[in-house]
């Protein structure tokens, strides 16, 4: 992978990653319009999507901040609860990430084919969730704490899970769930956006003990300067997304997107 590759990927995750449209998809679909190499790319999704994470803490800084102050207080109050419904919203992700690695992997270096399958489920999620209220009937959104149950936490954290599928979005798939199960937009939006957070440094984490414990030559094939890149694109790219994002989820339909992952589905059906 050259500078121009790497740069350009870095853009497209940071871009892609906060949009309904999968990062992981549009990844592996400029990866096979580059003809970049498979060795090495996984390390650099990673890389990428650490970088997008470093952009998230920027944005929700504020948010983040008064989270841990108030958990570390040690009393159940509003903060506590919520990231109480965080670490819920986990536990589907890490049964996967412990159980299901080695096949997740394996999902990256198969054909565009399953990406195209993954962006039709995401138009399915982001279709039916634009209409909920409208053509059918919607879970009454009880007065949770911090606009969002527990129970509703713990199935966001199950599409995210299923969202490790190259095609089918993160931020769709919790949104759309989200609001399938209730949740208000608005509360959907940054509970999304927060739920991630300790997942992927947590990947990341293991990555880099990995690496300084020689078990693993992390971004072997793919080089420093194509990581750095990449993960600076990510980074500048991913602030700018998601702010666009969050304004998105609060008023704009999401039927857009569902078109825009539909179209790109069958032309990867018909060319790929």
């Amino acid at each position: 992978m050259n500078w121009w590759q790497s740069l350009l990927l870095g853009l497209v995750q940071g871009l892609t990653e906060f949009l309904p449209v999968s990062s992981s998809g549009h990844l592996m679909i400029f990866k096979e319009l580059l003809g970049v190499d498979a060795e090495g790319f996984l390390d650099f999704t990673v890389a990428v999507h650490f970088a997008t994470v470093l952009a998230t803490i920027v944005v929700f800084w504020g948010v983040i901040w008064k989270l841990l102050r108030g958990f570390f207080k040690f009393r159940y109050n509003d903060e506590t609860d919520y990231v109480c419904k965080i670490l819920v919203s986990m536990i589907p992700v890490a049964l996967v990430g412990f159980l299901l690695k080695d096949y997740v992997d394996a999902l990256f270096d198969g054909t565009l084919r399953n990406v195209a399958v993954g962006l039709l489920v995401t138009a399915s999620l982001l279709l039916v969730s634009d209409g909920a209220g409208k053509w059918f009937r919607v879970p009454a959104a009880k007065d949770a704490r911090n606009g969002i149950s527990y129970w509703q936490a713990f199935v966001v954290g199950l599409a995210q899970a299923f969202s490790v599928i190259p095609g089918v979005s993160r931020s769709g798939s919790t949104i759309a769930t989200g609001l399938l199960c209730g949740a208000k937009r608005p509360d959907m939006a940054q509970f999304s956006f927060l739920m991630v957070l300790v997942p992927i440094i947590g990947e990341q984490s293991l990555d880099l003990l990995k690496m300084a414990t020689g078990h693993a030559a992390f971004g072997e094939g793919v080089g420093a300067l194509a990581l750095v890149l990449g993960a600076l694109a990510a980074f500048a790219s991913g602030l700018f997304a998601c702010k666009v994002m969050i304004a998105i989820v609060r008023k704009a339909k999401l039927m857009w997107f569902a078109a825009y992952c539909a179209l790109v589905s069958i032309l990867l059906f018909i060319f790929a």
